[in-house]
């Protein structure tokens, strides 16, 4: 190995620091001296250099985003202020959790059963305030605007694993892009990469039932016809307009893949529930989300590269004719307590278990995380608005140091007391450990500029 290529791959192996670049950028001091004090150690070990020389694997063969859409209340959840004064903690008690010190609200007691399998980050910040703008910075790292839009952390895992398996390198689950009751989230797809780097969408109903949009689109192409060459022919140009006129410009990847979906039964078996025992079905429960979590599960043992399961389509928390996120401008601890938090602490645990009874977590990188948190104090309709400048993510999986926390906030849950955790270190975090270097995000050109959260390696 090259003498520079070689000390790069080192210190990243045996984590030197924080610093922007492995190769241009240079360590901070205190990562020289951490790799000052580890040298020794390593040059003694012909296996570390070996691993250097030739590159490991990737930690995450997998990475599952679940995606609480409208930002849930941190300190109603996951960062409770028991001491802080009434108009800021809220009408919630706390419980012990398996974290030592750790305490959560009273409304995710199975969560808290089970938080010795993840990292709790608390200090995360972002600089968009609304629905939309702030799913894509906290998707993609960056704004939508100015221009061009960057693409969504799955479609860069995806662009650099490349298409080499049976089902899509990167998935949407849930109900449809995600959006608010104006627009889309404009950071859910390929962005830079051009619209075939969007991700598959995967619509599934509150029954298990499974619906691909792509495959609706090319209707009339059944499996039984994929053997009758002429009709194929004549169906494959049917379905070419339809997805011209719906808009899709990259007819031939859609067609592709929806072709692959419906001659390859094991492919699709990957979304049939049904397979699953009618006990496992009732564990995650008949919800949108509880099945649609299941699909995810499922799609992960089959080596999708990149699944986001979504916990809803629209950030509306009880709007007429929009499906229950998070936004609780209204109604914010009723909301909570009567469905949100019940729903989310009976389908997490069961996804949880259910990877690491399959053997999955090992080489899955599960994060749960939103687009921004809640206001502290509580706002004059007895509910929380938007608040970017503090909120929290989970982390497990991969091999990630599980049971303990990232960051801190203040007494009020107003702000970060610990360096921030940014959108931008959120995906870089994510392509590293699903094995993207420094020289592959440049090779893409994405991710600028963005460092790793430390204590997940």
């Amino acid at each position: 190995m090259s003498e520079v290529g070689g000390y790069e791959k080192l210190a990243g192996m045996i984590n030197v620091g924080q610093f922007r670049s492995r190769t241009c950028g240079g360590p901070t001091r205190r990562a020289f001296l951490k790799l000052g004090a580890s040298l020794p150690l390593v040059f003694g070990r012909p296996d570390l250099l070996s691993a250097v020389e030739t590159g490991s694997g990737p930690r995450a063969k997998s990475v599952l985003v679940v995606w609480l859409w409208g930002a849930p209340s941190h300190l109603d959840t996951f960062d409770p202020k028991p001491d802080a004064p009434s108009e800021y903690r809220g009408p919630f008690s706390t419980i012990a959790t398996r974290t030592p010190g750790v305490r959560f609200t009273d409304l995710l007691p199975r969560i808290a059963s089970i938080s010795d399998r993840f990292a709790l980050a608390r200090s995360h910040v972002s600089t968009q305030s609304g629905h939309p703008d702030g799913g894509t910075v906290a998707l993609t790292g960056f704004h939508e605007k100015p221009g061009p839009v960057q693409p969504n952390f799955g479609a860069i895992v995806a662009r650099h694993r490349g298409r080499d398996g049976d089902l899509p390198p990167f998935l949407s689950v849930g109900r449809g892009i995600i959006q608010d009751s104006v627009r889309i989230v404009e950071g859910y797809g390929g962005g830079t990469f051009g619209k075939a780097w969007d991700p598959f969408q995967v619509v599934v109903k509150n029954d298990g039932s499974v619906d691909l949009p792509a495959l609706d689109l090319l209707e009339g192409i059944t499996p039984g016809r994929i053997s009758d060459r002429r009709s194929l022919l004549k169906q494959i140009d049917v379905g070419r307009r339809r997805l011209a006129a719906a808009g899709i410009d990259d007819w031939e990847r859609t067609y592709q893949m929806a072709y692959g979906l419906l001659a390859n039964p094991s492919a699709r078996e990957a979304f049939d529930v049904t397979r699953e025992s009618e006990s496992t079905r009732q564990r995650y429960g008949y919800t949108h989300f509880g099945q649609s979590a299941l699909v995810a599960r499922r799609l992960i043992e089959a080596r999708v590269p990149f699944v986001q399961l979504n916990w809803s389509q629209t950030v509306e928390a009880i709007t007429p004719n929009f499906d229950f996120g998070w936004d609780t401008h209204i109604y914010n601890f009723e909301m909570l307590m009567d469905r949100h938090c019940p729903l989310l602490d009976r389908v997490l645990p069961e996804l949880m278990n259910d990877l690491q009874e399959r053997g999955l977590l090992e080489e899955t990188l599960v994060v749960v995380m939103s687009e921004f948190g809640r206001t502290p104090k509580i706002n004059p309709r007895a509910a929380r608005d938007h608040w970017p400048q503090c909120y929290f993510s989970l982390w497990s999986g991969a091999g990630v140091p599980t049971g303990g926390t990232i960051g801190e906030s203040d007494r009020l849950g107003e702000h970060p007391l610990t360096s921030p955790i940014t959108p931008l270190m959120v995906g870089t975090t994510i392509s590293e450990l699903a094995g993207m270097t420094t020289q592959d995000r440049a090779g893409l050109n994405v991710l600028p500029g963005g460092t790793l959260i430390d204590e997940l390696f």
